[in-house]
């Protein structure tokens, strides 16, 4: 697998767990608490950062011709 897959595969697999973090805190999880306010708080920040840093690869990986 080259590089480039691996981090299209990376990030696609890196959304989904930030966004189960964010349905367990905010919509599975029957008690609240602190802990679980604030791991689903990182996986809101993680729903925003992984495409950005997927756009941010794959601009770059065309700059460099990567396969």
């Amino acid at each position: 697998m080259s590089l480039k897959g691996f981090h299209i595969v990376f990030i696609t697999v890196a959304s989904l767990l930030c966004a189960f973090l964010v349905l367990w805190s905010f919509v599975i999880r029957e008690e609240t608490n602190s802990t679980a306010t604030a791991i689903g708080i990182i996986g809101i920040i993680g729903l925003l950062a992984m495409p950005l840093y997927g756009w941010y690869f794959l601009r770059k990986a065309q700059r460099e011709h990567l396969e």
